[in-house]
C-alpha cells in the first residue's frame, strides 16, 4: 500500500507541475471567465449603440408612413436611426453608395392602399435592421386594419392575449417541468464533463505508461511495487489531477458569477439562472456515482492499453476504439436528451461502456425502476472488476514489451509474460 501511495503522490505532482497542464488549466479559467461575464462584455460594447446605430433614408412616395414608422421604432429603443429625405429613390441608392447613409427604405402603397416597401443596402449579412423595419412596418398595417374595423386597443390585446396551458403529470414519482428542465441542464453538463474527461486524462494515462516505458523507468517499478499499485496509482493520481482542475474551474465560476451579480442591477448571475431552484439532492449524488465509475471503467482501459505501448506516437493508434467508443456514448446520450424514453436509450443504458452517460442521463429525467438502476450500476461494477483483473495481468506482462506494437497480438504476448 505504501508503494501506491508513493506513485500516487509521484503521478499527481509531476502531472500538476508539467506546463501543459498548467497552459490548458489557465486557457479553460480564462474561458470560463469570459463566459461568466459574457452580459456584462456585451454591455460594453452596447453603451455606444446610439454612435453605431444604422442610418436609413426613408423614401416616401406619397405613403405618409415616416412618422408612424419612427414613432414605432423609438417605442422598441431600435438600432436604427430614420432620415426623412426628399431625395428620389435613384439619387438615394447613389448616397448609400457613396456612404452617406447606412440603408434605404423605399415605401409606398399600392392601389389597395396596402403597405409596399424595398429595402436597400451595401450588404445583405445583417439582417437586424431589415427584419425590425419589416416588423414595424407590418405593425402599423396591423393597427390601421383594427382601426378601420373599429376595434379598440383593449379588444385587440385580448385577441392576442396567450390562451393559459399548463404541463402537469398523473404519476407522484415523474418530475414537474421545472425540475425536468433544471435536470436536463445538469445531465446536458455531466455528459460534456465525461466526455472530455475520458478522452483528455484517459490519454493521459496512457501517455503517463507509455512515457516511463520509452524511458526504460517502468523496469525498476515493477521491480519495486505491484502492477495493480502501479496501474490504479497512476488511475488515481490522474483522477486527482482532474478533480483538482474541475475545482479550480467551479470556483473561477462561482466567484465571477457572485462578482457579477453584485454588480447587476436587478439581473441574475449564471449560477443564479442555473439554480434559480433547489436542486434534488438525488441527481447529484447520480451524478457524482456515474462520473466516478465512469472514469475508473475508461481510466482502467486507457492504463491497460498504455502498457502495450512502447512509444509516445503510438499511444493515438492504440487508444482509438476507447475514444470512439466515448464518443459514440456520447452522442447516443445527445439524442437521448430528446427521446429519453425510446427503447433504444434504455437498452443501451444497461451496455457498462455507454452506462456512465446513458443510464445517468434516464434518472436524471425519468423516474425508472430502482433494479434498473441497480442493475446497471452492478453490471458497471463487475465490468470495472474484469476489466482491472485482466487489465493488472496484461499491464503487468505489456510494461515489458518493447518494439512495434499490435494489440491483440501484444495482448496475448503480455498475458503469457504474466504467466510465467
Amino acid at each position: 500500500m505504501r508503494n501506491f501511495g508513493i506513485i500516487l503522490a509521484h503521478t499527481y505532482k509531476n502531472r500538476l507541475m508539467s506546463k501543459a497542464f498548467l497552459i490548458s488549466t489557465v486557457i479553460t479559467l480564462a474561458f470560463m471567465l469570459v463566459l461568466t461575464n459574457m452580459d456584462r462584455i456585451f454591455m460594453m460594447f452596447e453603451e455606444d449603440a446610439e454612435s453605431r446605430a444604422v442610418e436609413v433614408a426613408v423614401v416616401e412616395e406619397g405613403s405618409e408612413l415616416y412618422e408612424p414608422l419612427n414613432e414605432q421604432l423609438m417605442q422598441h429603443e431600435d438600432r436604427i436611426q430614420l432620415t426623412r429625405t426628399s431625395l428620389s429613390e435613384e439619387e438615394a441608392l447613389e448616397a448609400v453608395s457613396s456612404g452617406e447613409f447606412g440603408a434605404v427604405l423605399v415605401v409606398n402603397r399600392d392601389s389597395a392602399g396596402d403597405i409596399q416597401a424595398t429595402y436597400y443596402s451595401d450588404s445583405l449579412t445583417q439582417q437586424f435592421t431589415p427584419i425590425q423595419l419589416q416588423n414595424a412596418l407590418q405593425h402599423i398595417k396591423e393597427t390601421e386594419a383594427t382601426q378601420e374595423l373599429g376595434l379598440s386597443g383593449e379588444v385587440l390585446a385580448d385577441i392576442y392575449s396567450p390562451i393559459t396551458f399548463e404541463t402537469s403529470t398523473v404519476s407522484d414519482t415523474a418530475r414537474t417541468e421545472s425540475e425536468l428542465n433544471q435536470a436536463r441542464s445538469i445531465v446536458y453538463v455531466l455528459l460534456f464533463v465525461i466526455y472530455f474527461s475520458v478522452l483528455i486524462f484517459g490519454n493521459m494515462i496512457a501517455t503517463e505508461i507509455a512515457t516511463e516505458k520509452s524511458s526504460r523507468v517502468m523496469e525498476i517499478l515493477v521491480s519495486s511495487a505491484s502492477p495493480v499499485a502501479q496501474m490504479f496509482g497512476k488511475i488515481v493520481g490522474i483522477g486527482l489531477l482532474a478533480l483538482t482542475q474541475y475545482g479550480l474551474i467551479f470556483l473561477v465560476v462561482i466567484l465571477s458569477s457572485l462578482a457579477g451579480a453584485e454588480q447587476a442591477e436587478g439581473g441574475l448571475s449564471m449560477l443564479q439562472a442555473l439554480f434559480s431552484e433547489d436542486i434534488p439532492l438525488d441527481l447529484i449524488g447520480f451524478a457524482v456515482l456515474f462520473f466516478v465509475l465512469g472514469y475508473l471503467l475508461y481510466a482502467t482501459l486507457a492504463a491497460t492499453l498504455g502498457s502495450l505501448v512502447s512509444r509516445i506516437e503510438d499511444v493515438n493508434q492504440v487508444i482509438g476504439p476507447m475514444n470512439l467508443l466515448v464518443i459514440v456514448a456520447f452522442f447516443i446520450a445527445m439524442f437521448g436528451l430528446n427521446a429519453p424514453e425510446s427503447s433504444f436509450i434504455t437498452v443501451t443504458s444497461f451496455i457498462p461502456f455507454f452506462s456512465p452517460m446513458i443510464m445517468f442521463l434516464r434518472v436524471g429525467m425519468l423516474s425508472i425502476p430502482l433494479w434498473e438502476l441497480l442493475l446497471s450500476i452492478g453490471l458497471l461494477l463487475a465490468s470495472i472488476g474484469l476489466l482491472a483483473t485482466i487489465g493488472a495481468r496484461i499491464f503487468k506482462g505489456g510494461v515489458l514489451l518493447y518494439g512495434k506494437s499490435s494489440a491483440l497480438k501484444d495482448i496475448g504476448r503480455a498475458l503469457r509474460m504474466t504467466r510465467k
